[in-house]
């Protein structure tokens, strides 16, 4: 085994299994649903180590269960602390099977904990450099000439010198100030009165406990002296708490503690085992990427070599270089193109280093062809952002063949990332050249300063590795059955979502800024109405100021805690169920409702406006969510409230162009149609047939009255068990959703499987589909990968549970809608029509419409989207025209 300098790395294994599970609130699970996520933070901490550190000697140390000597002298030591999560224990044997295959020795004493293992090799092991890996400020007191602490996660050195100008006092006083402060953490009390500060003084001022203990007639009289009188006989034993063992029965000769080499065969294994893919590229030799073969296009005549490599091929990867991350009005600084990699070429059009460019006229009168040509297949990553530049710029662009970044969301929709840089690592096991590194220490106004051999290196590796990871991540799809759905919906809709963000949507900027003073005058009215109630003025954006009016001031019951479990919570779950306690309660979310609008949608939106369109310009997002629903960014027009009068006023702001008018065209009640094509429940499919309200019908059925005698009070509940039973709503939920018991909310739910048997029907059988196959599917065979259908623990496989019923309805009710978009789209170009479809928000489409083309557009729209697809009960689609998006929307 390669070793470094003569030092021994000791690893606080237990301390970081903690932090390992703690340190991010998202779920990791294998495909199977076991978790991983304690199993994965430490093995990456610990390779962290292994790879910045190369220790030739380390060991690291756990905790034994049980109790110890502590627990004898102090019952109550640790009692504060919950036991250790079921999803982490079940996780301990795999990391100490990893630290094993790492070739690492390992230390677990029983009846001792790790920090006094960990105290006895430092303080025992003379004549070596040791370095404590830990976060844990216990240790510290350890702290001497032969031995630091080093934090990987945080990259945080503690010496000798550091320890004195971070906590004033030598390592070794530390034990004393911890001794009369206490350890809430271990539930060792310490002397009440004294905090930390106060303990620093005391030690800072009598050098010891002991000397404290000898000399306390000298303090002043008062508390402080009272309560460490009472406490004389306890200071040493909360000091013995506080102290580290170092009698520890460990063989301390230092080749004990010598690194092994690498189980290969096991780590891979493991590694697969619980699908760590990062871990296993590591594990795996990748053939390097070479950047040898990548060329300049400087000349004419080599823009014509590579348009007839590319007419030959019939297919090219590209990827377009710009001023900006914003493809609306970005100027075009290169293009880069791999038709055979390794080789690569990049032309550059707008660098500052100027006698080298070629100009975009040249560009455009050879390339320009072969970017119109429908067939020569054009590939890129996030291609959409390519086809917005390159037609500001004056091309035009069909034949979009694929998109890698597509590919991979479609391969696993509920994976986070989807960017080049780490599918690179992934499937190719190659670190990219990112952005950030490429403009770091540089004084860059934007990508056209960058030097054009540089340009060109940067560009081609985005081509050359596009074009590796399509081949592989296109036979994944094949295999995976999706290459129809890749090619019939998610790639034509690039073309449609790069035509929406172009357009843009106008905004009525005189009647934003009215609105904006207006609500900021309703703002200042809540203010000073809430201070009245109050009592006291105070900053009602400060959750710790609001927290003491509400919960102190006015004693009003405190629901949660926050997150942090620092106070409790004032979120607006909380002022809901605190509405009728107080008025107050009410003006809070009023005022909070009122502010968000204001910020986000008024002045927001304003700030938005592209000075050179006048007009807003939202992205589309492909690759979000994983039911396969688009979403919207920069700004988010997702959010807006339909149903309240402030929400309508904002979207009224959402102006026609003149001479032109809104058509919005949605769909009706689209998740229970769908919702009844899947159960095949011959009630709501009846229902839909006969064009009946199905909300009234559902109120008839869970209050045994005749339709004629529900009322909007029935409807509205009735609509939330209709929709609350596509979410998976538990009787609890639908309890708080309604304001009613919880043995009411069951009640509703039984009487509605009653009525729709169907229903429960399909709910079991999407359960037991994704238990056995590990994934859903929606109407046009959309996947989602659910591995947490199978967990051991109740509450991740109940929210994995409600996922499986939910996604095929969710999903396809997107898989609608986008084909519905991508034909409404196709006619217009088809007839050549003025009108442009601009918005996308959940079920509804928004066109702005030249007036002379309203009637054929209203009738072809409704048509599209009512035949999308064909379902056991009629899709509806409502249409309404109106000069402003509420109008249309009404």
């Amino acid at each position: 085994m390669k070793k470094g300098p003569e030092e021994l790395f000791i690893i606080d294994g237990s301390s970081y299994l903690y932090r390992g599970y703690f340190a991010i609130r998202q779920n990791l699970t294998t495909s199977s649903g076991f978790p991983t996520k304690a199993i994965f933070n430490v093995t990456n901490m610990i390779l962290k180590v292994l790879r910045e550190k190369d220790p030739g000697y380390c060991v690291v140390v756990w905790d034994a269960k049980g109790p110890n000597f502590r627990h004898e002298l102090y019952p109550q030591y640790k009692a504060n602390r919950p036991p250790m999560p079921e999803d982490l224990v079940i996780q301990v044997p795999y990391v100490k099977e990893i630290v094993e295959a790492l070739g690492i020795p390992q230390i677990e004493i029983e009846k001792v904990e790790a920090d006094d293992s960990i105290a006895t090799i430092c303080k025992g092991l003379k004549g070596v450099k040791k370095v404590i890996v830990s976060g844990d400020k216990d240790l510290v007191q350890l702290v001497d000439d032969e031995c630091v602490i080093w934090d990987p996660m945080k990259d945080d050195w503690i010496d000798k010198k550091a320890v004195l100008e971070r906590f004033g006092v030598e390592p070794e006083k530390l034990l004393d100030v911890q001794t009369l402060s206490g350890d809430t953490a271990d539930n060792i009390p310490g002397v009440k009165g004294i905090g930390p500060k106060k303990a620093l003084k005391l030690i800072q001022d009598f050098g010891s406990v002991e000397e404290l203990l000898q000399r306390i007639d000298e303090l002043p009289k008062g508390k402080l002296k009272d309560n460490l009188k009472l406490e004389q006989e306890n200071i040493p034993v909360y000091k013995a708490l506080v102290g580290l063992k170092t009698d520890v029965p460990i063989d301390l000769d230092l080749k004990k503690f010598e690194r092994r080499p690498w189980d290969i065969d096991r780590l891979k294994e493991l590694f697969e085992k619980f699908e760590f893919q990062k871990f296993l590229n590591d594990l795996i030799p990748k053939k390097k990427i070479e950047y040898d073969d990548y060329e300049l296009a400087l000349d004419h005549s080599k823009l014509d070599e590579i348009k007839e490599l590319i007419q030959r091929a019939k297919e090219v990867v590209i990827d377009t270089e710009t001023d900006s991350e914003n493809p609306i009005g970005a100027r075009l600084i290169g293009i880069s193109i791999a038709i055979s990699p390794p080789k690569a070429y990049y032309i550059p059009i707008a660098h500052k280093e100027e006698t080298r460019n070629l100009s975009l006229e040249t560009v455009k009168s050879v390339l320009g062809p072969i970017f119109k040509d429908e067939n020569i297949k054009k590939i890129g990553q996030n291609i959409k952002f390519d086809i917005i530049v390159l037609r500001s710029s004056g091309f035009q662009v069909h034949g979009v063949y694929g998109d890698t970044m597509v590919a991979s969301y479609l391969l696993d929709p509920s994976r986070r990332q989807h960017n080049l840089e780490t599918l690179a690592k992934e499937y190719l096991g190659h670190q990219m050249i990112s952005f950030k590194e490429l403009m770091r220490g540089r004084k860059f106004k934007d990508f056209s300063e960058v030097s054009i051999e540089e340009a060109m290196r940067y560009s081609c590796e985005d081509v050359h590795v596009t074009f590796l990871l399509k081949d592989i991540l296109f036979k994944r799809l094949q295999d995976a059955g999706l290459m129809e759905l890749f090619h019939k919906v998610e790639i034509p809709l690039i073309n449609v979502l790069a035509h929406m963000e172009q357009v843009g949507i106008l905004i009525d900027q005189k009647g934003a800024k009215e609105l904006s003073k207006e609500f900021d005058s309703k703002i200042s009215e809540l203010e000073k109405k809430i201070h009245d109630l109050a009592g006291i003025k105070f900053n009602i954006n400060s959750h710790q100021q609001l927290q003491k009016v509400l919960f102190e001031r006015l004693g009003l019951t405190s629901k949660k805690k926050t997150k942090k479990k620092t106070g409790y919570s004032t979120d607006t779950e909380v002022l809901q169920e605190l509405r009728e306690e107080h008025p107050i309660c009410d003006l809070l979310l009023e005022y909070r409702n009122l502010s968000k609008l204001k910020s986000t949608y008024l002045d927001g939106l304003l700030k938005m406006i592209n000075p050179r369109t006048n007009r807003i310009h939202t992205s589309y997002n492909q690759t979000v969510t994983a039911t396969g629903r688009l979403s919207s960014s920069n700004p988010n027009l997702q959010n807006i409230p339909i149903r309240t009068e402030d929400g309508l006023r904002i979207r009224s702001l959402f102006i026609a162009d003149e001479g032109k008018l809104f058509l919005s065209s949605d769909y009706s009640q689209i998740d229970l149609r769908v919702l009844a094509h899947y159960s095949k429940d011959k009630a709501l499919i009846e229902a839909f047939l006969k064009g009946e309200d199905i909300h009234t019908k559902t109120a008839s059925e869970i209050f045994d009255v005749h339709p004629a005698f529900v009322t909007p009070e029935m409807r509205r509940m009735a609509k939330t068990v209709n929709f609350g039973i596509i979410y998976g709503m538990s009787p609890y939920g639908l309890s708080k959703e309604l304001g009613i018991d919880r043995s009411k909310a069951k009640t509703f739910i039984q009487k509605y499987f009653e009525k729709y048997p169907g229903v429960k029907q399909y709910m079991d059988k999407a359960i037991e589909t994704a238990r056995k196959q590990g994934f859903v599917t929606t109407i046009l065979d959309r996947r989602r990968f659910i591995p947490e259908i199978n967990s051991p623990l109740k509450h991740v496989r109940e929210f994995a549970e409600r996922t499986a019923i939910n996604t095929p309805i969710q999903g396809s009710a997107a898989d609608i809608i986008k084909l519905a978009m991508i034909r409404a789209h196709e006619f217009i170009e088809k007839r050549q029509l003025r009108a442009r479809l601009i918005l996308q928000v959940h079920d509804e489409l928004v066109f702005e419409v030249p007036e002379d083309e309203i009637e054929i557009l209203k009738e072809e729209v409704k048509k599209i989207m009512e035949g999308a697809v064909k379902l056991d009960v009629p899709l509806i689609a409502n249409i309404g025209i109106g000069k402003n998006w509420a109008e249309a929307k009404a």
